[in-house]
């Protein structure tokens, strides 16, 4: 399954591969999940599914525009006996690179018709402007949270992408929407949070929940990590985690991460980690801590307990504004108050 050798389609359940490793697996029938590399050292993949319809193969996401994750994807999806240009529909659950910008490659060669939540207008509007720093509003809020050397540190990164990939897509996907695809239908949901424009799509007959950055069976996602961000993203999220709650459960079709059972077992594991965060950030606060980069560097990270040290720039930026975002959740919740103090957002006990 690894390397550019000809793939096969097999069983989801019948291999102890890691997830990321590259191949085509049959997760229902007509639908197949393919891991697609990323040029990322933290996290190397993200699953783009391959919905087989008799007008032609759809995409639920679509990868990185990598030359790499382009050649993984055709060999993909030969395996199932189809060319790329074939596909002539890609779902996008959400704007992030590894989503969408390969979506817009395809298209520019095939015609592929590009849908994508409503609510990333106006994030798409931002990335699109070349002149800008892509992690500009990240710059900005790492000083506003106290933390001014490592917003110098993660000045002008280059996601290096191909010019204008920032393109708008052919339909704008709103909540409730029914993506009627023939032998299935999929329902849109509106999931904000881990951005504003977040989308899943819900297949109820199969009972199948295209996922997308929402619920993850193994990490957590992050928190408002766009060009333009909402005031209140954790709690948007939070909310948006009780939605497909509330929901019959489904199987977990997640981006990144195996395939998995149940939506709501991991959602009550989300909420439970959040929780968690909060009481910890609150008390934090109550101990001594002002900034979002003070309570940042005394918590421990990931499943591993990190210290915040141990972090790359990149990964040290994630962890400083998830911390806000939960503050920012307490202050809303009347637990903590909040002031400016020449730039500077503090916090301290209501």
């Amino acid at each position: 399954m690894h390397g550019t050798g000809k793939l096969r389609a097999i069983d989801d359940w019948s291999h102890d591969l890691s997830w990321d490793a590259q191949g085509v697996y049959t997760v229902a029938p007509g639908v197949h999940r393919l891991p697609l590399p990323l040029p990322d050292k933290g996290l190397h993949a993200v699953n783009v599914y391959v919905i087989e319809e008799d007008s032609g193969p759809v995409l639920v996401d679509s990868g990185h525009a990598t030359t790499q994750a382009r050649e993984v994807l055709g060999e993909g999806l030969a395996a199932l006996g189809h060319d790329e240009r074939a596909v002539r529909r890609c779902l996008v659950t959400h704007v992030h690179r590894d989503h969408y910008t390969q979506a817009v490659e395809l298209r520019r060669s095939s015609g592929l018709r590009i849908g994508l939540g409503a609510g990333e207008q106006e994030s798409l509007a931002v990335a699109a402007d070349e002149s800008r720093d892509p992690l500009e509003a990240q710059v900005r809020m790492l000083r506003a949270c106290g933390a001014a050397e490592l917003a110098e540190l993660n000045r002008g990164s280059d996601h290096g992408l191909p010019d204008g990939i920032w393109e708008q897509p052919d339909e704008w996907l709103r909540d409730r929407d029914a993506v009627e695809l023939g032998s299935r239908r999929l329902d849109v949901l509106e999931t904000p949070g881990h951005t504003r424009g977040h989308v899943v799509f819900r297949d109820g007959a199969a009972a199948l929940l295209f996922a997308g950055d929402h619920v993850l069976p193994h990490i957590t996602p992050s928190i408002g990590f766009e060009p333009v961000s909402g005031p209140l993203p954790l709690r948007d999220y939070l909310t948006s985690l009780r939605l497909v709650r509330e929901l019959p459960d489904t199987w977990l079709l997640p981006a990144h991460g195996r395939v998995t059972r149940s939506v709501h077992a991991r959602v009550d594991e989300l909420l439970e980690h959040h929780a968690q965060r909060l009481s910890v950030s609150l008390a934090t606060i109550l101990a001594g801590a002002t900034t979002a980069f003070d309570v940042a560097t005394r918590l421990r990270w990931t499943q591993r307990e990190r210290e915040f040290a141990d972090f790359s720039p990149f990964n040290q930026m994630l962890a400083v504004l998830e911390t806000q975002a939960h503050l920012d959740v307490l202050v809303d919740r009347g637990r903590l108050v909040r002031f400016d103090d020449a730039g500077v957002l503090h916090y301290e006990a209501a």
